[in-house]
């Protein structure tokens, strides 16, 4: 079951004026949809911000609220309370999609705690995986090999040739990066309870760790991703 976080800002319901937290979708007392709540995407959840979450729970209580703030059930409302249901609709989707997902789900909890996790950190663009310092030590060799396939392989294409031994060669390569982003996953997945149940200064050194492991799970995923393109498969 999903563990709810019990404590939030009081707010006074536009409606009927008694105070209620400001995560709540609708005001407890006349039932009446609320303005999208401040806060992050758990407290939309009524959650607790950590990293272990039960999935079917937290997809139960995502269609549980959808229902409830879908934009037909609000056709004859008033015009604040249908542009509330299309916010709030709106947010709904947006904390889903965030949570479900593991990877998205640590990177936004981190942010939320302060971390850097941004464009510079994540070798999004070439340049950036190209550059020595952007490379993990241990892929540094492995990585610009890689590169000088790439490039053969796309002259090679332009040319309108095969190599099938660069093509093994690219394909095998895939297959070991594929396998280098589950175990960074894996890795990632100790480091969820760790947080959860650390103090601060653990969750510190945790902290640390995540980003680092999100740093190379970016890095190799955009590696399979160009090797992915340019194979074509």
């Amino acid at each position: 079951m999903l563990k709810v976080l019990d404590s939030a800002v009081p707010v006074a319901c536009w409606s009927c004026a008694v105070a209620h937290n400001d995560s709540t979708l609708f005001c407890p007392h006349c039932s009446k949809i609320q303005p999208p709540p401040g806060g992050d995407y758990f407290s939309v959840f009524g959650l607790e911000p950590r990293l272990n979450l039960d999935l079917a729970a937290l997809e139960h209580e995502f269609h549980r609220l959808s229902r409830k703030v879908h934009p037909d059930r609000f056709a004859r409302a008033l015009e604040n309370e249908r542009q509330w249901s299309l916010a709030d609709t709106a947010l709904l989707n947006d904390a889903y999609r965030t949570l479900k997902d593991p990877l998205h789900r640590t990177e936004y909890l981190l942010k939320l705690e302060g971390a850097e996790i941004g464009e510079e950190h994540s070798g999004k663009n070439k340049d950036a995986r190209k550059d020595p310092s952007r490379v993990p030590a241990d892929l540094l060799e492995e990585v610009f090999d890689l590169n000088m396939q790439l490039e053969e392989m796309r002259a090679a294409r332009k040319m309108g040739e095969t190599d099938p031994d660069l093509q093994s060669s690219l394909e095998q390569a895939k297959r070991k990066f594929d396998g280098l982003q589950d175990e960074v996953d894996q890795d990632l997945n100790k480091q969820w309870q760790v947080w959860d149940e650390g103090d601060a200064a653990t969750r510190k050194k945790a902290e640390k760790t995540m980003v680092a492991l999100l740093d190379r799970r970016r890095y190799l995923s955009n590696l399979v991703r160009d090797v992915t393109e340019t194979l074509g498969v």
